[in-house]
């Protein structure tokens, strides 16, 4: 499991990224999930595990190797992956913070 928290390499100059549903720490978790926390605080689990069994998603499409998955990393509060792949973190705050899981929904 790896942990990336939000640093000065995440930042643009002159762009703090503190609104609530920034997320500020990204751990990679067995089975296509990652846990994620946001600046205020919200913790909980961003399951991708769907995502294997739809049968084209796009730029999404290559999540579905697991190497490319752990490479989860945080850029200006959001999750993004190397391919360019990145999900809204306000979509997933807002599930988070009522429920503590969020399911990607393909």
């Amino acid at each position: 499991m790896s942990i990336q928290t939000t640093s000065d390499a995440d930042q643009t100059t002159g762009v703090i990224p503190a609104a609530p549903w920034r997320i500020k720490a990204v751990s990679v978790l067995p089975d296509f999930r990652l846990a994620v926390t946001f600046m205020d605080d919200t913790q909980g689990i961003a399951d991708f595990s769907a995502i294997l069994t739809v049968r084209e998603c796009g730029i999404f499409e290559a999540l579905k190797d697991k190497s490319c998955f752990d490479q989860a990393r945080l850029n200006l509060g959001a999750v993004t992956w190397p391919n360019g792949a990145d999900m809204d973190p306000t979509w997933i705050y807002e599930q988070i913070r009522a429920n503590k899981l969020w399911s990607v929904p393909f």
